[in-house]
């Protein structure tokens, strides 16, 4: 059972590392907010794994007896025995988390990613998985509801590849597909010159928009959420969004400022997020199906749209 001394430190965590996640839960209720901030620390062990090694090789042993733990179902690790708790209690296929997982370790080979679709893959792996596992922990029953929740994860992450090109470039990641900036180096990415300016910010340009369009099916799913629910999780998605919008703002210059949204700019947002959703009758009621194109890279995962196109 999780101690009181564990959920502060919880939430100690979440404050720091996530930010926009802490801003919206004030919207969740008791239960929801614990539980949905313990799957968060898993999710941020796992991630500091993988960013904070000094040695790759011992990185990917731990992660590898992660994926053991998780698939025996007992750990001596407090982080991962309360997830793997956490998961039994959500049914959660352990399937879930080892993808995200997997994603990780791929984290920790030179990272270089060829084309939109690899892309995709690997934003479902570290991201669609989490909005997987979020469904379930929030009670949602229709299963038409996992596909946009994959949506609102690969949106996310796309938002933080955009954001964090610089930061992912000094730990040896190059996330910008070569079919859109061809073979810029990662020194190149830190610092461009002009010309390379002209062809990431086209890059950019492009992954935002894909971007867009799956904070736009996400937000289609909403209405499977409990109501409460429902309005912290389409708040984080505003705010994840922004981030998009003031990188545009920034005119996509991310080697001279990180995108990030003021807190000025969250309490205005915030209060026209719900506002606007209060009176919109889509969050009320699903009236869309899901497009199956969004999902034609990922197909093959689970809880995907494996609907022909």
């Amino acid at each position: 059972m999780m101690t009181d001394a564990y959920q502060t430190e919880s939430n100690l965590i979440l404050a720091r590392s996530g930010k926009t996640f802490f801003w919206a839960r004030f919207c969740l209720n008791q239960i929801q907010a614990r539980e949905a901030t313990r799957l968060y620390r898993f999710c941020r062990y796992i991630d500091d794994i993988g960013d904070d090694s000094v040695d790759a090789k011992q990185a990917k042993k731990d992660l590898r007896h992660i994926i053991e733990s998780l698939r025996s179902g007992t750990s001596q690790n407090p982080i991962v025995r309360d997830a793997i708790n956490l998961f039994k209690q959500y049914q959660i296929e352990v399937d879930i988390p080892i993808l995200l997982i997997d994603g990780v370790i791929s984290d920790l080979d030179e990272v270089a990613i060829k084309d939109i679709e690899s892309l995709l893959i690997y934003c479902y792996q570290v991201a669609g998985t989490v909005g997987i596992m979020m469904c379930k922990i929030l009670g949602v029953k229709n299963q038409a509801a996992y596909a946009h929740a994959i949506d609102l994860g690969v949106a996310m992450q796309l938002t933080n590849i955009c954001r964090d090109v610089k930061e992912d470039a000094l730990l040896g990641r190059h996330y910008l597909p070569k079919t859109l900036l061809g073979n810029l180096s990662l020194n190149t990415l830190m610092q461009p010159d002009m010309q390379s300016q002209m062809m990431i910010t086209n890059g950019l340009k492009t992954l935002l928009a894909l971007a867009d369009q799956y904070y736009a099916s996400a937000a289609k799913g909403f209405c499977f959420l409990p109501l409460r629910a429902r309005f912290a999780i389409a708040l984080a998605a505003k705010l994840y969004q922004q981030i998009g919008v003031v990188l545009r703002n920034n005119d996509y210059q991310y080697w001279q400022q990180r995108a990030y949204v003021s807190t000025p700019n969250k309490v205005l947002l915030s209060l026209g997020c719900i506002a606007s959703h209060l009176i919109n009758p889509l969050f009320y009621r699903y009236q869309y199906h899901h497009s199956a194109i969004l999902h034609q890279s990922l197909r093959l995962l689970p809880y995907a749209n494996t609907r022909e196109i």
